[in-house]
């Protein structure tokens, strides 16, 4: 097959992450695979090397642009399908009528409501396959009237790390200045209020008073940093929260970690969760969105509400029972091995461009 994916995004967050890990499980598969994208994006930096075909358009006017382009790469007639990997490629392919020639799928890993303007409904008319994340997802979909045949499933995937060994976490700890008595929890995500963070902090102002040695590293970016620093501030929380830029090499956080805080009010799975339990740390997490498709409570995660009591309550217990963190840490790094790795993504979606093919050439 030989597939184009589009990806119009300026930065990279898990939907890209994703894009990716398809991209070059396809690659090494023996598919050929190229990429349209804006440019100069993370994206289109990192499939370069890998010898991806790259085709990047101008970020001014950037939709317009790149259905410019998509008309041109389709018009040698090569490409087998179009797969969008986010909302603007979608625009951008209906610009270009791309679904009149090809059909077109669109990976979708949120569940608010589709817009139900004339122009947002003409522009996911020409999707041939949406392809949710999860259950959760797909049932916004059925809810926004998009027929139930017109969707497969592919559940996200991540990276299965070798096991972390003991000179790994020796180098991550150093380079974060994390002092070996310390008892590291971390959360690796957009800084946006939706995803909470916020819990935490309040959460380790309490945890502190009983476990002086706790800290908290905070791996991202975002609108709300400036917020969340002056929260740590105003709790004197700030000498034991370790706020970090974007982490070009986010495996040196997981290495560092103890555990893994997921406190996400809103979500699709949470690719910086999975990512975590497959070094095998142990978890606590929400079950908002999607999530609740991914841990299991009291076997893969501590599942609570975004709560900084609940999330105090279950850190305390982490604390308290190496026990517990071995068996959280263990079940969760299995299921990701058995359910969620990136080669089943893979595999999942390759099955779902067969079926596409076979059902588009047998209009």
């Amino acid at each position: 097959m030989r597939i184009l994916f589009m990806d119009l995004e300026r930065e990279w967050r898990g939907g890209q992450s994703q894009a990716f890990l398809t991209l070059r499980g396809l690659r090494e598969k023996g598919h050929e695979v190229e990429l349209l994208t804006a440019r100069n994006s993370p994206l289109s930096q990192r499939a370069a090397p890998l010898g991806i075909p790259v085709h990047q358009v101008s970020r001014l006017g950037l939709r317009a642009r790149a259905a410019m382009r998509l008309r041109r790469l389709m018009s040698g007639g090569a490409l087998d399908l179009v797969h969008l990997n986010e909302p603007h490629g979608v625009t951008a392919a209906w610009m270009a009528s791309a679904g009149d020639r090809l059909p077109l799928l669109f990976s979708r890993r949120i569940g608010f409501p589709l817009q139900k303007n004339w122009i947002s409904k003409r522009r996911f008319r020409a999707v041939y396959r949406f392809v949710p994340n999860c259950k959760e997802v797909a049932q916004s979909l059925l809810d926004a009237g998009i027929a139930s045949e017109r969707m497969s499933i592919v559940y996200e995937g991540v990276e299965v790390p070798p096991l972390l060994t003991a000179e790994m976490r020796k180098s991550a700890r150093k380079h974060w200045e994390i002092a070996d008595n310390d008892f590291l929890f971390g959360c690796t995500s957009v800084f946006v209020p939706e995803k909470g963070q916020r819990h935490l902090i309040e959460a380790l102002a309490e945890v502190r008073a009983k476990f002086p040695g706790a800290r908290l590293l905070l791996a991202g970016d975002g609108r709300c940093r400036a917020e969340l620093e002056a929260l740590s501030r105003r709790l004197h929380q700030d000498a034991a929260v370790l706020f970090t830029d974007f982490v070009e090499n986010v495996d040196q956080v997981y290495a560092a970690l103890d555990a893994f805080l997921f406190p996400s009010e809103f979500e699709g799975t949470g690719t910086a969760l999975q990512a975590a339990m497959a070094w095998g740390l142990p978890c606590v997490s929400t079950a908002r969105g999607g999530l609740k498709e991914i841990v299991d409570n009291g076997r893969t995660a501590i599942v609570v509400e975004p709560d900084a009591s609940e999330f105090a309550t279950a850190m305390m217990r982490l604390l308290g029972g190496a026990g517990l963190r071995n068996k959280l840490g263990s079940a969760g790094r299995r299921e990701i091995e058995t359910r969620l790795s990136a080669d089943r993504m893979v595999e999942s979606t390759i099955r779902v461009y067969e079926d596409v093919l076979h059902k588009w050439r047998s209009r």
